[in-house]
């Protein structure tokens, strides 16, 4: 008898504490994949956690085209532009009316805002998200690498600037030796990396 008991007194406490630890892990915040002076943009998926108030937390909002999300209790917040933490600053202040000393995290879950395009002899052509300052060799190597085909000393990059389009010359085999490393610059979104067959 006293050993049913105690079996069934440890299979209820087992409930239990799985019952707990599925709560918990559903308010656990994802592990942001941004840097923390990135800036929030357009497309963007956020996760804003409300310590201890889970009618204001929100797993998961995308920033719409304007910059701005729709939250419990302050209706819409404009975040474009922001880092994580001024996110959080902007987010705390409205609500502060409704709730007493409020603990907000932002987490960026998705970039979406930042972006550059691969075309041509690429293993991996399309958009890539900017999710940290990347090189020209970085954003080839995110796009899988170059092809056999590829015309590894005629790649470029189309870029906007001030309404015109310039084209910026990459030539992969002499900065792959180390030689005019200058050509590996900064990528900013909106590039479009060509690289010919």
């Amino acid at each position: 008898m006293i050993r049913h008991f105690l079996q069934f007194a440890l299979f209820s406490w087992l409930v239990a504490a799985a019952a707990v630890a599925g709560e918990q892990e559903s308010v656990a915040p994802a592990a942001s994949v941004a840097p923390d002076n990135y800036q929030i943009g357009p497309g963007d998926v956020l996760q804003i956690i409300v310590w201890k108030e889970p009618e204001a937390t929100v797993p998961q909002v995308v920033v719409r085209a304007d910059g701005k999300v729709g939250l419990p209790f302050v209706k819409e917040v404009d975040l474009a532009g922001l880092t994580s933490a001024k996110a959080e600053e902007a987010i705390t202040s409205g609500l502060k009316p409704f709730i007493n000393e409020p603990d907000v995290t932002v987490i960026v879950r998705e970039v979406h805002s930042k972006r550059i395009y691969m075309v041509g002899a690429v293993k991996r052509e399309g958009p890539i998200d900017l999710k940290y300052p990347m090189t020209m060799l970085q954003a080839l190597s995110e796009a899988g690498g170059l092809t056999d085909y590829a015309k590894r000393k005629k790649i470029y990059i189309l870029r906007q600037d001030n309404g015109k389009e310039t084209r910026i010359y990459f030539n992969y085999d002499s900065v792959i030796k180390g030689e005019q490393m200058e050509q590996n610059i900064q990528v900013v979104p909106g590039d479009t990396i060509v690289v010919p067959h």
